[in-house]
């Protein structure tokens, strides 16, 4: 680029001199009445002095650009060197030529980017009001305590896991099912309502004063249901005693 601008400075000189000829021609021949020879010289010099000024500015310009592009350069040379002998010129234009193939790929990639951005600005909406109403219904189930019974259970939770070993877990899996049928058997609304009013009669009784000689104990037996709670709690004796029987190993001598 030096050489060629050292070459056009040559040419302008020459030009230059040439110019000088002819004017001091046409100054020789103005001095015989050719007027329009000098307006044709005026014109030329404008023109060169156009031209100076082209060239100024493609000058600064030159000057300009040329630090970036070093230091560009200098930049690329840089990175390459970090990549090494992993590089390789045949790679990037490998590189090019798929994406030049795959043109049509990259713009439907593109288009579904496009869809997918629209939808998601289509549900955000959604969104938001999904999310706020999981907030509200949070927030409610926190003030019907349901964490601080989730936060209760797991405590209890720890603990029967710190109580009970190995095979204390297998032995209720092994009888969970009769544990829960038995659950459900004194779960009963006919059970549930005879020990809830057997309790409330009981807490009443308790509180009045009791007569526990031989008179008052005879006086109680003459009450029909006071024999019949009492033939009901002879005949639990006996299953109770029927099943610790049936339960007892033989003894043998």
């Amino acid at each position: 680029m030096d050489e060629d601008i050292a070459l056009l400075n040559s040419k302008i000189d020459t030009l230059t001199g040439i110019l000088q000829a002819q004017e001091k021609r046409l100054l020789e021949l103005e001095g015989n009445g050719n007027g329009h020879i000098h307006q044709k010289l005026d014109y030329l010099v404008d023109k060169m002095e156009s031209y100076w000024q082209r060239q100024e500015a493609m000058e600064e310009l030159r000057n300009d650009i040329v630090p970036i592009a070093n230091h560009m350069i200098k930049l690329s040379i840089d990175e390459l060197a970090e990549i090494g002998s992993e590089f390789q010129l045949e790679d990037l234009l490998f590189l090019l030529k798929r994406l030049l193939r795959d043109t049509h790929l990259l713009v439907d990639l593109v288009d579904r980017v496009e869809s997918m951005a629209d939808l998601f600005d289509e549900l955000q909406p959604i969104g938001n009001q999904a999310f706020s109403q999981t907030i509200q219904a949070l927030d409610q189930l926190e003030q019907q305590g349901y964490f601080t019974f989730a936060r209760a259970s797991g405590r209890v939770l720890e603990r029967i896991v710190s109580e009970f070993g190995e095979e204390d877990v297998n032995a209720l899996g092994d009888n969970i099912v009769l544990i829960l049928n038995t659950i459900k058997e004194m779960t009963q609304p006919e059970i549930m309502n005879f020990v809830r009013n057997t309790l409330l009669v009981a807490e009443k009784e308790v509180e009045k004063p009791v007569d526990t000689s031989y008179r008052g104990l005879l006086r109680q037996m003459q009450d029909p249901a006071v024999r019949r709670g009492l033939a009901l709690t002879m005949r639990i004796l006996h299953v109770v005693g029927a099943q610790a029987g049936q339960n007892e190993q033989p003894s043998t001598n």
